[in-house]
């Protein structure tokens, strides 16, 4: 790992209200796995300038600097894997005017020819016109190889591939899938091969691949096929993950807000939570991925599993903290002090900053610079 990021990220640790000896522990740590410290990890791309897991999202995130370009995995009904945070098509495409019968269905009913004639950029234009551009009309679906493509393209800087088994119930085999393409494109090279010795950047080094899922048979079927490569495991209060202390549903409590709701739960007690940090360290993950509660609320906001004593205990087990998903530098700030190893953020280019690893660009220019 370059040293500039272990530099930075003491600097920053000590800044922030660590101890110099903590701050040191913990950057060995991220150090000792090819991970940045602290990491820029980019959710579905620079996704909040630019339509979510699409190329000007990636390319985007690519070239402002961010450590990590993260995604969401599916598999196409022929067998492509391929991007995509939710398993309907409807919000991110128009799969509603393309293919009127069939709007409902998974995204996985669909063959990749069928997916890739799906327009996955005008949404974006008329759900922030502030940020609109015509370019970003007709943008397509990406397949994790052309993911993989844009990570390796920009001489200068290659981030590193965060990604994420999404519902794998649903994709029987996906993880022995990823394992496949991963090492055909060379990106499970063993750590001192020539590729991972490379100076370029974050995607060729030891950490240039990190796995991370929700659910706890999928980090057994990645441990299993990918014991060398870093996990994490990601963690909210809820079904299926750490059990509230309150069984009341949304629709009994009276909340409006759903993720008002979601930001009041906690875990049912601090063994609950424990339970979980000690499981993925013996699933042989190196770090978590928790939810936040943001200042300002939103469909961000969730419960707040990023709290000192959770982070010092995760620490403790010699686990990292990956926190998602924050856009704000008020709540980068809280995060940060908190003791948090690393970010899911929407806005790379903000959080960038505000570890003082500013891009040398503006969004504005990098985007016309990729042809958008």
């Amino acid at each position: 790992m370059p040293a500039t990021f272990t530099k930075s990220a003491l600097m920053l640790s000590l800044m922030l209200g660590f101890g110099q000896a903590h701050a040191a522990d913990i950057d060995a740590l991220a150090a000792a796995h090819g991970i940045p410290h602290p990491a820029v990890i980019a959710h579905r791309g620079a996704s909040f300038d630019a339509p979510e897991s699409t190329a000007a999202s990636y390319k985007l995130a690519r070239d402002l600097g961010a450590d990590y370009l993260e995604m969401d995995l599916q598999r196409s009904k022929d067998g492509v894997l391929f991007a995509l945070h939710d398993n309907n098509l409807q919000r991110t495409t128009d799969v509603a005017s393309k293919f009127p019968e069939r709007k409902d269905s998974p995204a996985t009913a669909f063959t990749m020819a069928e997916l890739k004639t799906l327009d996955a950029g005008s949404w974006y234009n008329k759900a922030y016109p502030d940020r609109a551009r015509a370019s970003f009309a007709g943008l397509k679906i990406l397949t994790l190889d052309e993911i993989i493509d844009i990570a390796q393209a920009n001489p200068q800087h290659k981030p590193g591939l965060y990604i994420e088994t999404k519902e794998p119930q649903l994709f029987p085999g996906i993880e022995h899938d990823l394992k496949e393409k991963l090492q055909d494109r060379g990106w499970l090279s063993p750590a001192g091969s020539k590729l991972a010795k490379s100076e370029l950047g974050v995607g060729q080094g030891k950490g240039k691949v990190i796995l991370q899922t929700f659910e706890k048979n999928s980090l057994e079927l990645l441990q299993k096929e990918m014991p060398q490569v870093p996990k994490i495991l990601l963690l909210w209060v809820g079904e299926g993950s750490i059990e509230p202390k309150s069984n009341v549903t949304f629709a009994e409590s009276g909340e409006k807000d759903k993720n008002a709701f979601y930001g009041k739960q906690e875990p049912k007690s601090e063994a609950e939570f424990k339970q979980w940090i000690d499981y993925a360290k013996a699933q042989g993950a190196i770090g978590t991925g928790p939810s936040a509660k943001l200042t300002k609320g939103g469909d961000q906001s969730y419960s707040d599993l990023v709290q000192p004593w959770m982070n010092k205990y995760t620490h403790d087990q010699g686990l990292l903290v990956h926190v998602y998903t924050v856009d704000e530098p008020v709540d980068f700030e809280k995060v940060m002090a908190a003791g948090v190893d690393g970010i899911f953020t929407n806005r790379a280019s903000e959080l960038l900053k505000f570890y003082k690893r500013p891009a040398a660009v503006s969004v504005d220019q990098v985007l016309k610079n990729n042809g958008f």
